[in-house]
């Protein structure tokens, strides 16, 4: 877990990367957020400084490994943000909490992720041939092309990326009471994940409020609108916001990409 404490901290963001990504996808966040807002990444095992142990690739077994780290930082209220893979890592930990009698995160904030009841049937992607797996990363452009080319860094990161796949693909919707949670959903304009549901179906896992963000680009949209996605991000976490204007601004290119997306 990489995080930067500060007194001015009011609000935890603890956030869960996308397939093969780490905490240091979020190394950047905490300077461009509101002060008032700590980034807190989770480091699963297998990546980062963490890259000599074995990756987990079961969905309850990671579960049990960080529910307690964040159990012991609820000192701040705090939220969950995930992409992808990350984003059902979120999901179900936040259910995990509830289930355990664990402090729930104030919101949910899911990115570039199919809702739980209606993903798309598992294909096995997890266990394709390395030059394979290496050609599908390539298409879903969310390595940089040098570290796919590295044959030796890839050694090295294949087992844990397959590890996610693996973690997503063996996942298994089970149906639980609605989460008191408010559920935010980020999507790209141009990902594959927009089937029947796969967006607006995360409003059935929440009695709260659910919302919709589109952001103009493919599934690493997260990347391609990083200023546009942490405006929103403060604009859910702290709904006064820096400014009036900030706010304005959020709502306005929220309500335009709404508007492009069909």
């Amino acid at each position: 877990m990489i995080r930067t404490p500060s007194s001015a901290r009011r609000h935890r963001l603890f956030c869960f990367p996308y397939a093969g990504g780490n905490a240091f996808a979020f190394a950047r966040w905490q300077e461009a957020l509101d002060p008032s807002i700590e980034v807190c990444a989770i480091q699963a095992p297998g990546r980062g400084a963490r890259i000599g142990e074995a990756p987990i690739d079961s969905l309850p077994a990671l579960l049990r490994a960080v529910a307690p780290e964040v159990a012991r930082l609820d000192d701040l209220p705090f939220s969950f943000f995930g992409h992808s893979v990350g984003a059902l890592v979120a999901f179900e930990l936040a259910r995990y909490l509830r289930l355990h009698g664990m402090r729930l995160p104030e919101h949910l904030i899911v990115s570039g992720c199919q809702a739980p009841q209606f993903r798309s049937a598992p294909r096995g992607l997890h266990a394709l041939d390395d030059a394979s797996f290496v050609n599908l990363l390539r298409l879903y452009a969310g390595t940089p092309p040098e570290v796919l080319e590295n044959q030796e860094l890839m050694a090295l990161l294949l087992p844990t990326i397959r590890a996610d796949f693996s973690l997503a693909e063996n996942y298994r919707y089970r149906f639980s009471p609605l989460l008191p949670v408010p559920v935010s959903v980020f999507a790209g304009t141009h990902d594959e994940n927009k089937g029947a549901g796969q967006v607006d179906g995360w409003q059935k896992e929440t009695s709260r409020a659910c919302s919709i963000a589109w952001f103009e680009g493919g599934h690493f949209f997260l990347n391609e609108q990083r200023d546009r996605v942490l405006r929103c991000i403060e604009s859910t976490l702290l709904p006064t916001g820096r400014s009036a204007t900030a706010a304005h601004d959020v709502s306005s290119s929220t309500h335009a990409l709404h508007t492009h997306s069909t």
